[in-house]
């Protein structure tokens, strides 16, 4: 793990820069909104303060929900690698820590993702991998020069079509996940 405040495998914490609901005065439409987001959002500042918008954090909800928890297409780790390298790209170190630490769980190895914080554009042990990095980097900073041909070496690497549409999902979503996070608050490393 890093000792330093960078990219990490530890659990993060993140403090909101405005200000957030709190449980005895949210509405009973944001309690409900809480309740059905993430297990844990009604201790999450980042849920307490998008449930201020209720309407807005539900349909939030479950398109990420759905995006990186649907059954068939693509792997959950592979949702997981995905989203660690936009993050890490991005320069969001609670959302990298956070689907780090998932991609792990399930994929039960740590090598990609310690290649992932050194430097994403070497990463992947696999050609699998090296397609999913390669793919995630190039949508997250360059996203008006891919084309048609951008996606051969994902079929190249075994992709079907629904893979594929799978793993630029889930690179879109952390777009607007690491935007939020990035913009609206900070990540607290552990004492």
């Amino acid at each position: 793990m890093s000792t330093d405040r960078g990219f990490t495998r530890q659990t993060l914490g993140w403090r909101a820069w405005l200000d957030t609901v709190p449980l005895d005065a949210a509405s009973p439409e944001q309690t409900a909104v809480l309740e059905s987001s993430h297990p844990q959002a009604k201790t999450s500042d980042y849920y307490r303060l998008l449930v201020h918008e209720a309407a807005i954090l539900r349909q939030r909800s479950g398109a990420f929900n759905s995006i990186m928890y649907a059954p068939g297409g693509l792997s959950r780790a592979e949702r997981e690698l995905a989203s660690t390298v936009v993050s890490r790209v991005n320069g969001c170190v609670y959302c990298a820590s956070v689907h780090a630490q998932r991609f792990e769980q399930l994929a039960k190895r740590d090598d990609v993702i310690q290649q992932i914080f050194a430097d994403p554009e070497t990463a992947g042990t696999t050609a699998r991998e090296r397609a999913i990095v390669r793919y995630a980097i190039d949508l997250t900073l360059q996203p008006d020069a891919l084309g048609a041909a951008s996606l051969d070496p994902l079929r190249h690497a075994g992709f079907d079509d629904a893979q594929i549409l799978d793993l630029s999902h889930a690179i879109a979503i952390f777009a607007w996940a690491n935007r939020l996070m990035l913009s609206l608050g900070e990540p607290v490393f552990p004492d």
